[in-house]
């Protein structure tokens, strides 16, 4: 084990003057304390996320089936009007012709029932779409405090010449991150 140990640490202390290699020493990475920060924000974070994107779904469910309740309502309200104005037409025109009244009933019925079942539609595909945005923008949120909660961890324990090739290596992750997403 010992010998492992030692063949790790003197990978570790190549020259870097002109050339490109990997720091195998843990200790002089920080590794362990990244993973048991990381490990802490993912625990902690875990349950932190649950109740934001709860309370997210809760905002947008209520809001949204109150909105669609309000115009299924309204619509139902007119549909009932149109109804009875229908069906005091039909009391009038009863002799000329019972079967057209009846036709223009089943007509508005069908209308109505299709309106609702496209409003039902909508009010889903809405709610998906909240869910899915507001999910994103936890997730924003959740990297970009781990992500100053490492390099916070990092500053506090690395030497100037360490925290300048750190700080280079992540400014060219973050480049490529930010690449891929654009």
């Amino acid at each position: 084990m010992k010998n492992v140990t030692d063949s790790f640490v003197s990978l570790g202390h190549w020259p870097s003057a002109g050339s490109f290699g990997f720091n195998t020493d843990i200790l002089a990475t920080n590794l362990i304390n990244l993973s048991v920060v990381l490990g802490v924000l993912i625990f902690f974070g875990k349950g932190v996320l649950n109740d934001l994107l709860d309370n997210r779904k809760q905002r947008i469910l209520s809001t949204n089936s109150e909105e669609l309740r309000k115009g299924a309502i309204e619509q139902l309200e007119r549909a009932r009007a149109r109804l009875r104005k229908v069906e005091m037409e039909a009391d009038e025109y009863r002799m000329n012709g019972y079967s057209e009244i009846e036709r223009e009933k089943v007509n508005l019925i069908n209308a109505t029932s299709e309106s609702l079942e496209q409003l039902e539609i909508y009010k889903n595909e809405t709610l998906h779409f909240e869910q899915q945005r507001a999910i994103n923008q936890v997730r924003q949120q959740v990297f970009q405090q781990a992500l100053q909660g490492a390099i916070g961890t990092l500053n506090s324990y690395l030497n100037s010449e360490l925290h300048f090739h750190t700080i280079s290596a992540n400014i060219g992750i973050l480049g490529a991150m930010e690449e891929i997403t654009d």
